[in-house]
């Protein structure tokens, strides 16, 4: 059975769900702006929605729940968001909030089994940031190894890595003898050295690393004025 974070934040918070109907991986910031979405309630405080990651949390907080939640908590998210994954990520996506840091967890593996040990850490982390919060501007980018709970080796600050370039594309037929494609896996990492989130997860340590959504090369700017006044 797959354990999510509710069922182990349940012990120490109220929590509502609202979470895609379906899995949504990859779907980063998309949200669904020419169709209406829909709600279905599955039990108390529980809600699927027809649509990604980030409709839920725009759904939740823009007038669906009564009133707004303290934190996000995204995921699990069955396989890892490390490095340059956090572009494409729906579960990072989902996590961006106004408030306290949002926490979006992840379990590094393909076939990863242990849900309940990466339920635990999100129940660590929320507990810590209710003790001694950090800055609202930021969310927590957390990737968890797959093993027992006490197995792992430590939670570490981290920075994020960068994977090599992805495998190539997967060609085949379709029935009617038309190619169709299927993305490639993953490249492996690439800055993956001492401080990186690739790193931690390596040596079974749990990788935690702030975000921030501004994108900006602010470094960049000045060089940028000149260039384009040139």
């Amino acid at each position: 059975m797959v354990i999510s974070p509710a069922d182990e934040l349940a012990n120490i918070a109220e929590v509502t769900v609202v979470a895609p109907d379906r899995n949504r991986s990859g779907a980063s910031n998309s949200l669904t702006l020419h169709s209406p979405l829909r709600v279905r309630r599955v039990e108390e405080r529980r809600y699927f929605v027809n649509g990604t990651p980030s409709d839920c949390v725009h759904l939740a907080l823009a007038g669906f729940l009564d009133e707004d939640p303290d934190i996000v908590v995204s995921g699990i998210n069955h396989g890892a968001n490390l490095g340059d994954d956090v572009i494409y990520s729906g579960t990072v996506a989902e996590g961006r909030f106004l408030g306290l840091p949002a926490i979006a967890i992840s379990l590094v593996g393909r076939h990863a089994v242990n849900f309940k040990t990466a339920a635990r850490v999100a129940s660590d982390l929320v507990t810590k940031l209710q003790q001694n919060p950090l800055a609202g501007d930021i969310m927590l980018n957390v990737n968890v190894p797959d093993v027992d709970y006490d197995d792992l080796q430590g939670i570490e600050s981290t920075r994020l890595g960068f994977r090599h370039r992805a495998e190539a594309m997967i060609k085949e037929k379709d029935p009617h003898g038309r190619s169709i494609y299927w993305i490639g896996p993953a490249g492996e990492g690439q800055d993956n050295g001492v401080g990186t989130d690739f790193e931690a997860i390596a040596r079974g340590v749990v990788a935690v690393t702030p975000i921030k959504v501004d994108l900006t090369r602010h470094e960049m700017l000045p060089d940028l004025k000149d260039w384009l006044a040139s």
